[in-house]
């Protein structure tokens, strides 16, 4: 009988928080890795993690969205690295609905997928598709989701990625002023970089904050209208204003907003570091974002995988996790200058 894996990757440990609010180096740094106790219900010996040494492997993912800069970059990685081992990625975009993940799950698993990975979707909303993996005896990788039972692997942590560019802004307002927030409740990395900003804010009470969620699909859009909204009785010269996006899309919509309002008073903050945010950064409209390395996230998880399948319920199970970098005005050119893959979107 066939043995399968089936890995869920949340990213929801700490991708490495940087302290302080100063622009991070550029250079890449070695990721960290976090062990962490089993909560995975499946018995020891039960599970199917370790494969026939050469078998080809089915790796199935579900995304939250699948066509989002980063997340594509994180697919790129499984791709390009799994192709090496001849391995195949199938991707089903669930469009943020926590039921199509869900059914995806069983639906993989009804085909006989050897890895399920998923992609921001929290753990703790797949209770369903997990319950069916441990059944299945196949363990589950997430990225950016965190870890539950069933999940053996994590990386693409939120909450970390948000600290350094929330406290940058905070920073840059002089403690005071007024701040929209994009937010997003489907995902663990929207998540927990609000978790992040709220906390943080605690430090800053004469700084105000109004939040609007987005949607997904529709987060460019819904950036533009709240935006919009938000400005329409906040005229320019009366305080300090910031935008912060739980990741770049929205923010990049709230800033075609500003275009036409003809508003160049108000910061713009992100996460992720696509290449419109780069660029936009370049062009002087956003003020920074926090690059994470999704590609380099993708090759560990295949790299997960193979350790999974060579060393069965023995596999310490846990995260590991890449550092963010801040970029903003004064290290853009040298960071692009490093990373040239960065400025454009993967196709």
């Amino acid at each position: 009988m066939k043995k399968t894996i089936a890995l869920a990757l949340v990213l929801a440990l700490g991708t490495f928080i940087m302290a302080g609010c100063t622009t991070a180096s550029t250079a890449t740094e070695a990721p960290t890795t976090v062990a962490v106790a089993s909560t995975d219900t499946t018995a020891a010996g039960e599970s199917s993690a370790a494969t026939t040494a050469g078998e080809a492997l089915d790796i199935a993912v579900v995304a939250i969205s699948a066509t989002e800069s980063n997340n594509a970059r994180y697919i790129q990685g499984l791709k390009d690295e799994a192709s090496k081992l001849g391995w195949t990625v199938t991707v089903l975009d669930a469009n943020g609905s926590t039921d199509d993940a869900n059914a995806a799950f069983s639906n993989f698993i009804a085909r006989g997928a050897d890895v399920i990975i998923d992609m921001v979707f929290p753990a703790t909303s797949l209770a369903t598709g997990l319950n069916a993996a441990i059944d299945a005896k196949i363990p589950v990788l997430t990225w950016g989701g965190g870890l539950a039972d069933g999940v053996w692997f994590t990386n693409g942590s939120g909450g970390p990625t948000a600290t350094d560019v929330v406290n940058k802004m905070c920073e840059d307002m002089g403690g005071k002023g007024e701040i929209l927030a994009l937010t997003y409740h489907g995902g663990q990395v929207a998540r927990d970089r609000e978790a992040v900003l709220d906390e943080i804010l605690t430090k800053y009470p004469d700084i105000k904050v109004t939040k609007n969620e987005v949607k997904i699909p529709g987060y460019i859009q819904n950036g533009m209208d709240y935006a919009n909204a938000w400005l329409a009785s906040r005229p320019a010269g009366t305080t300090n204003y910031a935008i912060w996006g739980s990741w770049d899309d929205p923010a990049l919509g709230a800033i075609s907003a500003l275009k036409q309002m003809g508003r160049t008073d108000v910061k713009v903050y992100g996460e992720n570091g696509n290449a419109d945010a780069l660029q936009s950064i370049l062009d002087g409209t956003m003020t920074a974002t926090a690059w994470q390395d999704g590609y380099s996230e993708g090759v560990a998880a295949i790299k997960a995988i193979s350790d999974i399948k060579e060393q069965g319920d023995s596999y310490k199970k846990g995260a590991n996790e890449y550092p963010a970098v801040v970029v903003t005005k004064d290290n853009v050119d040298a960071f692009v200058a490093e990373h040239p893959e960065t400025i454009k979107n993967v196709a």
